[in-house]
């Protein structure tokens, strides 16, 4: 009965496309609205999380920030002699930790004048931060040890400072601290722009570079936070306590005037504001499914109506009350499936023609589908209840002397 109900339900929809079509329309554009944003919000998220991944989610920033408003004392910023203590105490958790050194600088060779933003790093730093080399070397610990004028570039500054790319070899001057002295470039990276820095084409005029940390970073220089990179696999919660803790007894400080700001932190945060801001957007959208709803309900009703005679003479040949409801529930179901389906195509369907057109990886969840197009059936299912039970009501005799 089920495989003749879906036949004939197929057949009443067959015998008016356009009213069918017409009927669905609220049912497309619902279910292609929710499949579109929910997979523009999960793409979003994917984009975000491998923004973070790139960066470490096990890097973090540590640094004192005086809980009561006090000043700031100079035993609360961190020199080279802290981070040595910690690599010790901390060797066994802690893949990479550093000063954070940064310095803005003018880049001189001959007539052309590039603005880079250096970072001092130690050594190891490409063992937990990729550093895609493509002319010459990275920096290594005589660099470092050697306080050496070598500094690694990135591709495009280097191409605008000496006219190529494979700058290796060549001398440029600038001004660290007041000093103004020739630096060597050792190495030339390429850096991969992520979706959003690709869709931006790039905020800041400032190119990129590498120096030893000891050009930055004087040993009883102070400087204001500390960068690490805790061990894969590390529970940045605990190490975080543990960590913090163990800052504020060596400043001197209450723990609550230890700030600890992780990538993991960050990313479970924004992923959790992105997954409410995706949910409430497709709530939104789906509201459109309410008046698709609706439309099912007046077309069906219709439908009763024009059937009339046709119910009167199954109900004369023996059908029951319950046969010909199912008759009518399975025709609102498939007909508001039919629609989700087709949303689904066209929702998803635009979501890959912009992630194509964009360059980016779209991500669209099989789950969200199915649960779509089940959605939409139950759609049908619900508002099909009323006019199936007023054409399984109907008395056969009444219904047979209809015109």
């Amino acid at each position: 009965m089920l495989f003749e109900n879906m036949t004939m339900a197929v057949h009443a929809i067959k015998a008016n496309k356009m009213r069918s079509l017409l009927t669905m329309l609220g049912i497309i554009i619902g279910i292609g609205s929710v499949i579109a944003i929910v997979s523009i919000g999960d793409t979003m998220r994917f984009m975000v999380s491998d923004i973070y991944k790139d960066a470490g989610t096990t890097l973090a920033s540590v640094y004192i920030w005086p809980s009561d408003g006090s000043e700031m004392r100079d035993s609360d910023y961190f020199n080279v002699d802290d981070i040595d203590r910690i690599k010790e105490v901390y060797g066994d958790e802690i893949s990479y930790i550093d000063c954070d050194s940064r310095q803005n600088a003018e880049a001189v060779f001959g007539r052309n004048k590039v603005k880079f933003a250096f970072e001092g790093i130690r050594a190891n730093y490409p063992d937990v931060h990729k550093i895609n080399i493509i002319y010459g070397r990275n920096l290594n610990e005589a660099d470092i040890k050697g306080r050496k004028n070598h500094v690694v570039l990135e591709a495009k500054g280097a191409k605008e400072l000496f006219g190529t790319e494979n700058a290796v070899g060549k001398t440029f001057r600038t001004t660290i601290y007041g000093d103004t002295e020739d630096y060597d470039v050792v190495g030339v990276y390429r850096k991969e722009e992520n979706p959003f820095e690709a869709m931006a084409g790039g905020s800041d005029d400032k190119k990129e570079g590498y120096m030893p940390e000891t050009l930055l970073v004087w040993p009883n220089d102070f400087n204001y936070n500390i960068r690490l990179y805790a061990k894969e696999g590390t529970d940045m919660s605990a190490f975080s306590d543990r960590f913090s803790q163990y800052i504020a007894n060596t400043k001197n400080r209450k723990r609550e005037d230890v700030t600890f700001y992780s990538v993991s932190n960050e990313m479970g945060s924004v992923d959790q504001v992105m997954g409410g801001l995706s949910a409430a957007v497709g709530g939104i959208a789906a509201i459109s499914l309410l008046v698709g709803g609706i439309g099912i309900m007046n077309i069906m009703l219709v439908s009763v109506t024009e059937r009339t005679r046709e119910i009167g003479i199954r109900k004369a040949l023996g059908a029951k009350t319950w046969d010909v409801m199912v008759q009518f529930l399975t025709e609102s179901a498939i007909l508001s499936a039919m629609g989700g389906i087709i949303g689904v195509i066209s929702g998803a369907g635009l979501v890959l023609l912009g992630g194509t057109l964009l360059g980016m990886t779209v991500v669209i969840k099989p789950m969200v589908i199915l649960v779509a197009v089940g959605f939409s059936a139950l759609v049908g299912l619900f508002f099909g209840i009323y006019p199936a039970s007023k054409a399984a009501g109907k008395d056969p005799i009444e219904a047979l002397r209809y015109e």
